[in-house]
């Protein structure tokens, strides 16, 4: 068996926080479009949303910082902790973390970042309050106003889940760019199919 392991927005767009965009959409059409044509030999893991766990839905754009201080390392603790588990029962030939660059918590090479200091915490509140069309016109102030930068480095709940396995043999990493996301769609399905044809032992 081969597992994939991969965050929740990139098959229902609607756990993104503000609520999906076109680019959600399409990012999510075309990884259904992947998933779908797996053969016997794969299962998928769509872990819990830890952003959703943490401060439910809708919500306003944030760094890993901001989600640090509002006590988000429990929470990826328990969800590595839950990811764990299914691989050491499983025991799966090989592991691919599928995230999505920028986020806060599933980015792989890539997330958001900040001062947490100079966040404007009333935001939480507010924004869920907004319905869509607010949301959509509004998020782009708080990323401005918090000062929210897309950096280099993992979010929170990768970058702990690569100090446990990143030493694992068979695992490999797909970052999916919501931009752009044919390269992340073509290396994912590439590395599919690699695996798929590799021979058995």
């Amino acid at each position: 068996m081969k597992l994939i392991v991969i965050a929740p927005c990139l098959i229902t767009p609607f756990y993104v926080y503000r609520g999906p965009k076109e680019k959600e959409y399409m990012a999510s059409l075309e990884i259904r479009k992947i998933l779908l044509n797996l053969n016997d030999d794969w299962q998928i893991l769509a872990y819990p949303c830890p952003e959703f766990i943490l401060l439910k839905w809708p919500r306003p754009p944030m760094s890993k910082e901001v989600m640090e201080h509002l006590g988000m390392k429990k929470v990826v603790e328990d969800v590595a902790d839950f990811i764990g588990r299914v691989i050491s029962e499983e025991k799966p030939e090989a592991v691919i973390f599928v995230g999505v660059k920028g986020s806060p918590t599933c980015g792989v090479f890539h997330t958001t970042s900040s001062d947490p200091k100079e966040y404007p915490y009333q935001k939480v509140r507010e924004f869920f309050y907004l319905s869509k069309s607010e949301r959509l016109s509004n998020y782009k102030d708080v990323i401005k106003g918090g000062k929210l930068k897309v950096v280099k480095g993992r979010g929170l709940l990768f970058d702990e889940i690569f100090k446990r396995f990143q030493e694992v043999s068979e695992t490999y990493w797909v970052e999916i760019d919501k931009d752009n996301i044919k390269d992340g769609i073509d290396k994912f399905r590439s590395l599919i199919n690699a695996l798929t044809n590799e021979p058995k032992n």
